[in-house]
């Protein structure tokens, strides 16, 4: 049995792809003793640290749009779109109000403080406190206020934070990115990413239309006035922005094993593609994986 550095890059709706990475290492003996992660990243790792992830995957897997929607809590401020009590309280919920301290291995997210323009490595602490942090994604959620610093998500600086396991001694370092190169371009000319970023925005704005009439401005839920289309052109930005910065942590800092998930393969938002995502995981690991094992019977 091998034992494992595992770091969980940044990505969004992506980042489910963790899951299938894991479960493929689970049933192939792999024994992952660290975990380093930024953004869902941070999540997926944090929560499979807390030995949690089996409920965080029946969960996350019957989740709809309808349902992202409505984990949504306007928060009114210019910081930010999202405050992001509700998701964080609902994975509460489900995994627990665990201490960093108290997880059976090692575990780091990574976030960055806005003001001072560097990383932050989180490893101690309230699980969700980290959590919350590392996921402030720019223009989407409010920065978070962590230790009277205010953190944003750590794919900002380092999406594939290998840095926080350089110390450990485990046999081999794997590293999953969520900014690979993008899918070809099918018959029609468009790439899956401007299909996923274009379907979900517009799912969501024909969900706000249809509950219009019945929302209260009041209760800080949603608002039916969001230009949806900034925030998607954001969103490819920042893709874009952190699968160039991958490249160069990857290339200074090689991991063992990379597996690459495209960043074309599902839009930010889009959670509701948790089994494709999950399964995409797993035939990625097993590919990356085969070719290492292979190679080292060489």
């Amino acid at each position: 049995m091998k034992s494992v550095s595992l770091v969980l890059g940044s990505g969004g709706a992506r980042g489910l792809a963790h899951i299938g990475v894991i479960r493929w290492l689970e049933e192939h003996d792999y024994d992952i003793q660290s975990i380093a992660g930024c953004s869902m990243g941070a999540l997926v790792g944090g929560i499979y640290a807390a030995g949690k992830l089996d409920e965080f995957e029946q969960w996350v897997r019957v989740i709809r749009k309808r349902d992202i929607i409505s984990l949504l809590d306007i928060s009114w401020n210019k910081s930010g779109l999202v405050k992001g009590d509700k998701i964080i309280n609902t994975l509460k919920e489900v995994v627990g109000d665990i201490k960093i301290g108290d997880l059976p291995i090692s575990y780091t997210a990574v976030a960055v403080d806005v003001n001072q323009e560097k990383e932050i490595w989180i490893n101690s602490g309230r699980l969700f406190d980290a959590i919350r942090a590392s996921i402030s994604l720019p223009m989407f959620f409010t920065p978070h206020r962590y230790n009277d610093a205010y953190l944003i998500d750590g794919g900002v600086l380092n999406p594939v934070p290998i840095a926080p396991t350089f110390s450990d001694t485990t046999d081999i370092t794997i590293a999953v990115n969520l900014g690979g190169k993008l899918t070809v371009k099918d018959e029609n000319n468009s790439t899956n990413e401007e299909k996923s970023n274009t379907g979900i925005n517009e799912k969501i704005s024909s969900y706000i239309n249809k509950l219009k009439d019945k929302i209260d401005l009041t209760t800080n839920i949603l608002t039916p006035n969001i230009d949806w289309d900034a925030y998607d052109i954001a969103n490819q930005a920042f893709d874009a922005m952190q699968s160039t910065i991958a490249r160069q942590k990857l290339a200074a800092y090689p991991p063992d094993i990379s597996i690459e998930i495209a960043r074309n393969a599902c839009a930010t938002l889009e959670f509701d593609r948790a089994d494709e995502m999950i399964e995409l995981g797993y035939e990625k690991a097993q590919d990356s994986l085969k070719q290492f094992e292979l190679a080292s019977e060489l």
